[in-house]
């Protein structure tokens, strides 16, 4: 079995897989600690929210902290069914054996308010078909759970949907010459955005220490670097002493090009910063090397930013100690 091709019968397998939806995820679920006043001081606190409703009643998007068990768990075990482990071992069996969240839906039906005691169970909602993505080939499983106050009341849903994949197998890079070079050549200059205002607050600094002095001194010449191992060609980033993929501490530094793609994205709202305007997209660029970093996206609204869309490298003076490179995205 290839890491991105499922050794099965993929038409068998959904087959099984489709039995599942409908059956119970969770059940007789109970939260570890009624809706509380100080949980939702410090929940309000973190997120910047001084709305005066609360604490009166807890922020709706707090739902799911209170049906979290925390990493004792649930008392007595966890509320999730045999359906659900079964479901999760079948995929398993198939080698979808990673997992990542994908997404999650929300309705609120009624405020929860200090002293109610929280009740959930949760249905296995759908299971997709075959999908194939860049991180590899699984199925989406969709589950939805019903919160209800002490009382029985339904006060909200919470959707939750998760991918179980093989992993595709990374690219290999070709080896290249076991030559270093301290610095790179370099390429056409990148684009330099415009200076901000001089009374914007300062932007937390970065922390330069000795593994990654190198590339804080390429951004200062305006390069982009990578690392690239002299013993299997695998490029990293951020910069690390060592390759991760065969443990070599022979590297060298490699300008990457500059072309990338939006990997994935948030759309950030809370909590606010002076030295930011809030709502912007933070990015995970994937370059064209095949490495990745957060940065900023600029030059498109953070309502148009899309996974796929192409960015390209500039340098943003931030003030005058401090420039960042950071990617400029195209809107379709």
């Amino acid at each position: 079995m290839t890491r991105d091709e499922l050794d099965v019968d993929p038409d068998e397998l959904y087959g099984r897989l489709k039995t599942y939806e409908g059956r119970t995820a969770a059940s007789g679920g109970a939260g570890r600690d009624p809706v509380n006043e100080p949980m939702i001081r410090h929940w309000c606190e973190a997120m910047g929210d001084t709305n005066p409703a609360y604490p009166a009643v807890a922020p709706p998007t707090m739902l799911q902290a209170w049906t979290m068990g925390g990493l004792a768990g649930h008392p007595g075990g966890s509320a999730r069914s045999e359906a659900y482990d079964e479901l999760l071992a079948l995929l398993d069996d198939a080698g979808c054996t990673s997992v990542v969240a994908t997404d999650c839906e929300q309705e609120y039906l009624r405020p929860l308010r200090p002293g109610d005691r929280v009740t959930f169970d949760a249905v296995i909602e759908s299971v997709s078909p075959r999908k194939t993505t860049k991180l590899g080939t699984g199925y989406f499983v969709t589950t939805r759970m019903n919160v209800r106050a002490g009382d029985g009341e339904l006060v909200g849903t919470h959707r939750f949907r998760i991918l179980k994949y093989a992993p595709a197998r990374p690219k290999r890079a070709a080896k290249p010459e076991p030559k270093r070079t301290p610095e790179p050549e370099r390429k056409s200059e990148p684009k330099r955005k415009s200076e901000p205002p001089a009374d914007r607050p300062r932007r937390p600094r970065p922390v330069i220490n000795r593994d990654n002095a190198g590339f804080w001194e390429g951004v200062a010449r305006h390069q982009l670097l990578i690392q690239r191992c002299l013993d299997c060609a695998t490029p990293r980033f951020p910069w690390l002493p060592g390759c991760g993929a065969c443990g070599s501490q022979r590297w060298e530094a490699v300008e990457a090009s500059g072309a990338g793609t939006v990997f994935s994205y948030v759309v950030m709202h809370h909590p606010p910063f002076p030295a930011f305007d809030p709502p912007y997209a933070v990015a995970l660029i994937e370059l064209a090397e095949g490495v990745r970093m957060v940065s900023d996206i600029t030059g498109v609204p953070y309502d148009k930013v899309r996974i796929g869309m192409p960015v390209e490298l500039e340098f943003l003076r931030v003030d005058e100690e401090l420039e960042l490179p950071v990617f400029r995205g195209a809107e379709a």
